[in-house]
């Protein structure tokens, strides 16, 4: 834990209103809504809409992580937590054994407060949930257990970046640090690609809820991040993204500061084979000319590593 760090949702529980607003979101699982697709199902009773998921959230997974972005992963890892399923049909998801196939075991909520201790104990800079969207209220709940039990941990809200701003004002003052994905800065490629009509326009709107709420990254003068956002864009081949709306965007109506993590490990997986256009990863030009573009716009905060072997730089 960073020294004096005091994670926002500690203030909520010593009020009760971290526990209100468990219940408040448990309750709308009845006729859900938490998410943009607003299938009305419920959940409760076992029925299930797009994201697949009942009344209990599923994990894949958990433990240390050491692949995530660098301010997260620090020296001993981001503590991530891999929810099974998720809110969107991402038709070249790397991970869709879990997003889609469903891998992974039903939890009620004092197992993943459980989970949370462990990665705490175990040195994690942070609690990392990944695809959180869909599982939202249960997660709201365990935390609530894990507070009590004493987790003192920032949250990471790792999510696809398809989110209901209402559900995210829920979240205001529990979640230190947002990461969404923005995927694409136009709707007819969300629709394509991922199976969502508005994935833009909410996407937008999402993004600029979570920076509302953070602000841009802070990072504590050992490199890890305490508080604020962080943007992932993932570059498809052909131009497919968007990329330089979405960079635009973030420069012109987020924050110049925000932090970005350009990606370039792009491949065709799962049903990616139905698209001629993503049949390969994106090459060197095509990241070299993103690059390109966040300079321009203004972006100088963007995550650095290796990519595919080499250093893609920002000039």
């Amino acid at each position: 834990m960073t020294e004096g760090f005091k994670p926002a949702y500690l203030a909520l529980h010593e009020t009760g209103e971290l526990f209100r607003r468990a219940r408040e979101l448990s309750s709308r699982l009845s006729s859900c809504d938490l998410c943009p697709q607003e299938c009305g199902v419920d959940r409760i009773a076992g029925e299930v809409g797009e994201c697949q998921t009942g009344a209990n959230a599923e994990v894949s997974s958990f433990g240390p992580h050491h692949g995530e972005e660098a301010p997260l992963v620090g020296s001993r890892g981001s503590g991530t937590i891999f929810f099974t399923r998720c809110n969107l049909c991402c038709q070249f998801c790397q991970n869709y054994d879990i997003s889609q196939a469903g891998r992974g075991d039903e939890v009620l909520p004092k197992a993943i407060a459980s989970m949370m201790m462990e990665l705490q104990a175990m040195g994690c800079h942070n609690v990392n949930f990944v695809s959180p969207t869909h599982v939202v209220a249960r997660i709201v709940e365990a935390l609530g257990i894990a507070v009590e039990a004493g987790l003192r941990l920032p949250l990471v809200y790792n999510t696809g970046g398809y989110d209901s701003v209402e559900t995210l004002r829920f979240l205001d003052g529990i979640i230190d640090i947002y990461m969404p994905d923005t995927k694409y800065s136009d709707d007819d490629a969300g629709h394509m690609y991922s199976g969502v009509k508005d994935y833009w326009k909410v996407n937008r709107a999402a993004l600029k809820e979570m920076h509302r709420q953070v602000g841009d990254l802070v990072i504590d003068e050992g490199g890890v991040a305490r508080r604020g956002l962080l943007v992932r864009h993932l570059v498809l081949p052909e131009g497919k993204a968007g990329s330089r709306g979405v960079l635009r965007f973030l420069a012109t109506e987020i924050s110049k500061s925000t932090y970005v993590n350009i990606m370039d490990q792009y491949r065709p997986c799962y049903n990616a084979g139905n698209f001629p256009e993503l049949s390969r990863g994106p090459t060197v030009g095509e990241m070299e000319r993103v690059f390109r573009w966040a300079a321009e716009e203004g972006l100088n905060r963007l995550d650095e590593r290796p990519r595919r072997g080499r250093i893609i730089l920002p000039w």
